[in-house]
């Protein structure tokens, strides 16, 4: 363990933005004109829904799983196999599947360097009109949620070009409109297999930049976090409220490592970090993720509209009712797209987030800061700021595991640490609280 004594300058805290080598892997751009063509392939399978039929070739929920893992598989093909497919499946049993239903998840799996540390980047394939029991009529869920579908297969059309320390799981579930049990199933493989997962991003309505009452929201999308860890017991959530860590728990500094990101891409979108799980009173497929403590978060677009949500296919009084295509901006969803494209870039090429970070000073006017060393790590990034502040406002990088801050009163300071390939790839930034009792 070395000790480096670090004097408080007030220097602009480093970007958390890809770095050169990550760029340049990835920098093709998401286009529009594909994922328009998937979303239209999916819409033709006329409905998705998770108990429509599942041995129609070209009509229902089985058709659109195994198109998607067909998409899988030429990408795999196209990169020599670094992408493989695995479809899992488990019956579910609910009030909206009363006599159940076998909801399967297709996975395209493109192993990193090490295996069991896992980035996850998933949508719904599932749709649904006004009645979700009715599995029958036309449901095409261009937006809700073919859109994020499609973006999950051209983020494995980019990300292929390149291989990762982290294994990427592109995840297509089933099963979100009866009760999230695609994600539920998903989560559950994850902790089944031993898998690290070092971000779950849930894309979920994100190709529409008109809302309803026609508000247009072009140049923001929301991206929605939890604070306090659903998966914490009672003992586990007053620490961090003592700790002052609402706003730095795993799945919240995922939401803000994205917001930085995303203001390193030209002409991209503004990212608003909506701080609460998911909307008001509604809920997601990230959702499974955070119960077991996965840092996950939830995409959607800035201004929804709930007359193309849920709906059957009508017009009544002038209004056009239903989730079809001509509600949906395809350059908006593509710049979406390039902002989760990036950020798996960065946290797949990056070290796992530090842990048992701990701060101390007491009775002092200067911070002492400890972590664990974190395997493949070049280099450490410690960042601060002042109670008062919700973003880091200064950086330092150093080597070891374990460094003082001189004149940063640990009674006023938030600390965090983050972990750094050689290429200067970062990991999650992971919050410093008290050090546990062994």
């Amino acid at each position: 363990m070395s000790t480096l004594i670090v004097p408080l300058l007030l220097a602009a805290a480093a970007p958390l933005a890809p770095p050169p080598a990550t760029q340049s892997a990835t920098s093709a751009k998401p286009s529009a004109t594909r994922l328009k063509a998937d979303v239209e392939t999916m819409v033709d399978f006329g409905t998705r829904h998770t108990a429509s039929i599942t041995t129609d070739p070209k009509r229902g929920i089985g058709a659109a799983r195994t198109w998607a893992a067909r998409r899988f598989t030429e990408i795999g093909a196209s990169c020599g196999g670094c992408i493989t497919v695995d479809r899992i499946s488990r019956r579910f049993t609910g009030p909206r599947a009363p006599t159940g239903v076998v909801v399967e998840d297709v996975l395209g799996i493109q192993k990193g360097r090490d295996p069991n540390r896992v980035v996850i980047v998933g949508a719904h394939i599932d749709s649904r009109v006004t009645d979700v029991m009715n599995a029958t009529s036309d449901a095409p869920g261009a937006n809700d949620n073919a859109s994020g579908v499609a973006l999950v297969i051209e983020a494995a059309r980019l990300l292929s070009q390149r291989q990762f320390d982290a294994t990427i799981v592109y995840a297509v579930f089933s099963g979100e409109e009866q009760g999230l049990w695609g994600a539920e199933l998903l989560a559950d493989t994850a902790k089944a297999r031993g898998w690290q997962v070092s971000a779950m991003l849930n894309n979920d309505i994100v190709g529409n930049t008109v809302g309803q009452g026609g508000v247009r929201v072009a140049d923001k999308v929301r991206v929605f976090s939890e604070g306090i860890r659903a998966s914490e017991d009672m003992v586990a959530q007053q620490g961090r409220r003592a700790e002052g860590g609402e706003d730095d728990g795993p799945s919240r500094a995922l939401a803000k490592a994205i917001d930085g990101i995303a203001g390193g891409i030209p002409g991209g979108l503004d990212v608003m970090i909506d701080r609460r799980p998911d909307r008001f009173g509604r809920g997601g497929d990230h959702e499974p993720f955070l119960k077991l403590g996965y840092p996950a978060v939830r995409f959607s677009v800035a201004a929804e509209n709930w007359d193309r949500q849920h709906q059957d296919l009508r017009t009544e009084k002038g209004v056009v009712y239903g989730d079809t295509i001509e509600g949906m901006d395809f350059p908006y969803l593509a710049k979406v797209t390039a902002i989760n494209v990036a950020t798996i870039a960065q946290i797949a090429a990056a070290p796992a987030a530090p842990e048992d970070v701990s701060i101390a000073g007491a009775l002092s006017r200067d911070t002492t800061v400890k972590w664990t060393a974190v395997p493949g790590a070049a280099r450490y990034r410690i960042r601060w700021r002042r109670n008062d502040s919700q973003g880091w406002t200064d950086v330092r990088d150093v080597t070891g595991t374990q460094t003082v801050l001189v004149q940063v009163p640990v009674d006023d300071t938030f600390v965090g640490v983050s972990a750094l390939s050689a290429d200067g790839a970062e990991s999650l930034v992971s919050f410093g609280g008290r050090e546990r009792r062994r």
